[in-house]
């Protein structure tokens, strides 16, 4: 113990020497450390932030299909909507005749609506699932259905509006003679022989005037068809 008491108290001057390399090495062991440490922290914190990002995503990506299943509903129910309310002319023949001018081709205002119904009718999904996730095609039908409504609006209003007055009195006697004769045709009480008659006689009176929807024609010429095979 004595010796080395002796050898420092010789060699003290020595700790001058290498202090500061000793220390250097010291102060850079614990920098390397915590340098480490550091790394380790930030992978632990880009990991966690990574997590958060998909779980929001996810979470993003299902409100969003959530919203997009509610525009394709709200315009498919638009549609249906539309086409009731034009149903409701096609299979009615005598309400028809009173408002000539909605199936009248030569007017533009009703091309223009036939034109938008066929068009939303082809962008239509046949299964509304299909469009999730695809933007540009929600976009594209949603936009037609407004088209094919508003085109429907324009049309009605001004075929409220006119009435048969674009047709001359001669033309509008031939729409009012069609049209009590639809009237019998689709009378139940009537004989069959009567109604067939009365369909034939209608036809020839809207010859040249305007043409009858082909789904109410054949389902006139069905109910007629079928009661004559009673």
């Amino acid at each position: 113990m004595n010796h080395v008491l002796e050898a420092v108290g010789q060699y003290w001057w020595l700790i001058f020497v290498f202090g500061g390399t000793i220390g250097g090495a010291w102060k850079g062991a614990l920098a390397a450390n915590q340098r480490r440490i550091d790394r380790r922290e930030e992978r632990y914190r880009l990991k966690q932030q990574t997590k958060i990002a998909v779980a929001q995503a996810k979470a993003q990506t299902h409100v969003d299909a959530q919203t997009q299943r509610r525009e394709i509903a709200k315009a498919v129910d638009e549609h249906d909507q539309t086409d009731a309310r034009w149903f409701a002319y096609e299979m009615d023949l005598v309400t028809l005749l009173d408002f000539p001018m909605m199936t009248d081709m030569r007017e533009p205002l009703t091309v223009e609506f036939h034109k938008a119904r066929r068009r939303a009718d082809l962008l239509r999904p046949t299964d509304p699932e299909s469009m999730v996730g695809d933007q540009p095609a929600l976009a594209e039908y949603r936009e037609a259905v407004h088209a094919y409504a508003i085109a429907f609006d324009v049309a009605e209003a001004e075929a409220k509006r006119r009435r048969r007055g674009n047709f001359a009195p001669a033309e509008q006697d031939r729409l009012v003679r069609a049209q009590r004769l639809l009237r019998l045709a689709l009378d139940d009480a009537a004989t069959a022989q009567e109604r067939q008659s009365a369909y034939l006689k209608a036809r020839k009176e809207l010859d040249g005037l305007i043409v009858l929807p082909s789904s109410a024609r054949a389902q006139l010429e069905h109910r007629i068809a079928g009661q004559i095979e009673a």
